[in-house]
Order: C-alpha cells, then sequence, then structure tokens
C-alpha cells in the first residue's frame, strides 16, 4: 500500500497578505508538546483507514459523479495537511523552561500586575497558548512585550486604542 502522506513536502504559502508569511511561534511548553505529539499520533493512525475508504470509494466508477468519493478524498488531503503542519511545528518547536530567577519577567513567569487597585496574574507564553480568560498571554502581545525584561516596582504604559493603560508589577513567580 502507498504511503499517503511524504514527510519530505512542505507546507504550502498563501498568496501574500498581512498576514500569510507569519510562521508560528516556536515557543511552547512541554506540555503544548506532547499534546501535538498525540494530536499527531492519532492524526496518522486515521490515515489507512481513511485512504482504504478513498479506494473502497474509487472502485464504485465515475469519479466526477462519486460525491462520498471526492469527500472522502477532500478528508484524506485534510488529514495530511494536518499531519504536515503538526510535524513542521514540532520540528521548530523550542520549549519554554521556566526560569528560577525572579529579578526580570522572561517567557515563562506568571506576573502578578496592578491596575486602579486591582491585581491581575499573567503567565508569558508562546502565541500558540494564549487564552487571556485563563490568565495566559502571548510575549508578542502588546502586555508582554511591554512586561518581558521588566522588575517587580517598576510601572510598564500599555498603548491600546490609543489610549496609555499604566500597569504596576507587583510580582513575579
Amino acid at each position: 500500500m502507498p504511503k499517503c502522506y511524504d514527510r519530505g513536502m512542505q507546507i504550502p504559502y498563501r498568496k501574500p497578505g498581512p498576514f500569510s508569511l507569519l510562521k508560528p511561534d516556536p515557543l511552547m511548553t512541554k506540555e503544548k508538546y506532547v499534546e501535538l505529539q498525540n494530536k499527531l499520533n492519532k492524526l496518522k493512525k486515521m490515515v489507512p483507514q481513511q485512504a482504504e475508504e478513498v479506494s473502497r470509494l474509487a472502485d464504485l466508477g465515475d469519479f466526477s459523479e462519486n460525491v462520498a468519493y471526492q469527500f472522502a478524498k477532500g478528508r484524506l488531503r485534510g488529514i495530511n495537511q494536518s499531519i504536515l503542519e503538526i510535524e513542521s511545528r514540532l520540528l521548530q518547536a523550542s520549549i519554554i523552561v521556566p526560569q528560577n530567577q525572579t529579578n526580570a519577567i522572561q517567557i515563562g513567569h506568571t506576573v502578578t500586575i496592578e491596575r486602579d487597585n486591582k491585581q491581575v496574574a499573567y503567565k508569558i507564553l508562546g502565541s500558540s497558548e494564549t487564552n487571556p480568560h485563563q490568565g495566559i498571554i502571548s510575549h508578542h502581545s502588546p502586555l508582554g512585550v511591554a512586561l518581558i525584561g521588566q522588575s517587580v516596582g517598576d510601572t510598564i504604559a500599555v498603548k491600546i486604542n490609543n489610549q496609555k493603560i499604566f500597569y504596576k508589577i507587583i510580582k513575579i513567580e
């Protein structure tokens, strides 16, 4: 049975646009890396079944009017594309190792900041793991960029919607 995906293939780039040539952020936690590996293994297990389904449907006859065949072929292409994307991300991955030193904010640290007498804690990680509602921000976000390299007691200004918002750094973990 022929292979349905090729490790040597590259992920195609889209036509140039404002976000089309941006490469994914390689920074991720060990947990995110393991999650991607598990997803990749699951997808690879689906390939033989899906290839067999495409083959079975191809035997039914005319490809132009065989809608089930077209859908199965599309699903197989989608699985193969996902495999290529995840493999590429895993090859380029850079694992975030939390630093024990807390005199300056770095990627992987949890930072408690204060604005208008309200304190909020954010963990600074790579772009692929951000979830501001759970207190996880990207090191590329305006707040993340402003926090990197700062120390406890520093006050930073972040420009959001043409407005400067000031934050005081309370704690670094």
